[in-house]
């Protein structure tokens, strides 16, 4: 399989210019090490740390194994021999000028980064790689999303292709050895994905007792994509306490599995304490959770509208996030009902985004942005409606249509 660029390959190479130390995040199977390889295979060695007798090498004797494997160094899955850090520390700050020694990676993001801002702060850049996003399987060039255009020439508001069936790419997912491969058994590839992830990752990161009161609650979570996400409620429907329910969502958030997105209000700490919606990283991963496995019965389904906002919202913070971006995202709701669905952070306004499963996109549907322009003002950027359709159309003043395919 020819390697397919990455969004993130231009970020992370300037941090490897310009750090001692570049960290690369991301869920297993997103496709870092063939990354790293690709991009640093000539000019770094490479070791990976999930191999059991390199990992107690490295855990025996850290300073040797790091006097042993000199610099330039790629070090694979490197939260896995968290007592290697310090001595990483010790032989940046040996020659502190000098830029890209140590490419590190890993994919569990709280567990990592807390031992990285512990012993390698101010050393090392910080990246994360998503499965892949749908500009990459295009393709396409994915300089800027498009409110980060200066200026919408007529020629942008075009169609765009029309051959690929968006529900067939939401059902697949985005992981590389599932979406590149058409011939590859997804439903298979998933239910494999899952398992291992339940008895590797979540045994690793915390004593889970209930493996199986586990994947119920992941299912759970997975029926809920795109609503107010109330714990309390959840937990007292599986039995569980809310502390652990707690505990499970943030083990969810470390391994890259979901993101929180929080409900907007002009005061931070107030937007942090409200209730958030959740979404799910990976849309295959999403669908096989809840038991969608081909594109009819997710386009056609009473899910079909959350799938959907699911597969908006993770493209934006993909786009984001591989260019080095804070994403910056929330949504808007008041109490009577009326809401905009994501709120994206640029250039010091806000850009309300509606989202439509409907190929057939009208300005009604997108009234929340009208009342939401009459409370905010002038913090508040032009507006898009993203849908299931192929063509790009202004709707009105401040109003543009824009298909998920083109995105």
């Amino acid at each position: 399989m020819d390697y397919l660029p990455r969004q993130v390959e231009s970020t992370l190479v300037r941090a490897v210019g310009e750090f001692p130390a570049v960290v690369l995040t991301g869920p297993r199977q997103s496709g870092k090490t063939t990354l790293l390889r690709h991009l640093f295979g000539s000019s770094h060695g490479y070791i990976s740390l999930d191999l059991p007798d390199v990992r107690a090498a490295a855990k025996l004797d850290p300073r040797g194994f790091l006097q042993h494997y000199r610099p330039p160094l790629i070090l694979d899955e490197v939260q896995n021999v968290p007592e290697l850090l310090p001595y990483l520390r010790e032989a940046i700050d040996h020659e502190r000028a000098a830029c890209g020694r140590f490419v590190l990676s890993g994919s569990h993001n709280l567990l990592l980064m807390e031992k990285v801002s512990e012993t390698l702060a101010g050393r090392t850049a910080v990246l994360r790689l998503l499965p892949l996003a749908w500009a990459e399987l295009d393709h396409r060039d994915t300089a800027a999303l498009p409110w980060e255009c200066a200026a919408e020439r007529p020629a942008e508001l075009a169609g765009v292709s029309s051959s690929t069936d968006p529900w067939a790419r939401i059902v697949r997912g985005g992981y590389p050895e599932v979406s590149l491969d058409p011939q590859r058994d997804a439903r298979l590839w998933h239910a494999s994905y899952l398992q291992t992830y339940l008895e590797r990752d979540v045994r690793l990161l915390r004593n889970v007792g209930d493996l199986t009161q586990f994947q119920i609650f992941l299912r759970s979570l997975a029926a809920r994509v795109g609503q107010l996400l109330n714990l309390t409620a959840l937990a007292r429907d599986l039995g569980i306490a809310v502390n652990t329910a707690k505990a499970w969502l943030s083990l969810l958030e470390a391994c890259h599995q979901v993101v929180l997105v929080r409900p907007y209000f002009s005061n931070y700490g107030k937007r942090l304490v409200k209730t958030p919606k959740v979404y799910f990283l990976d849309t295959g991963t999403l669908c096989a959770l809840v038991g969608l496995h081909d594109a009819e019965p997710a386009r056609l389904g009473p899910m079909a509208g959350g799938l959907f906002e699911n597969a908006a919202v993770v493209e934006i913070l993909k786009r984001l996030t591989h260019h080095g971006k804070s994403p910056g995202l929330s949504f808007w709701r008041t109490s009577t009902g009326h809401e905009v669905d994501l709120l994206v952070e640029h250039a010091g306004s806000l850009v309300p985004i509606e989202i439509k499963a409907t190929a057939t996109p009208r300005a009604e549907m997108a009234a929340g942005i009208r009342i939401l322009r009459e409370a905010l003002g002038d913090r508040l950027g032009p507006g898009y409606l993203i849908h299931g359709g192929t063509h790009r159309l202004p709707l009105g003043p401040a109003l543009t249509a824009w298909p998920l395919l083109g995105m």
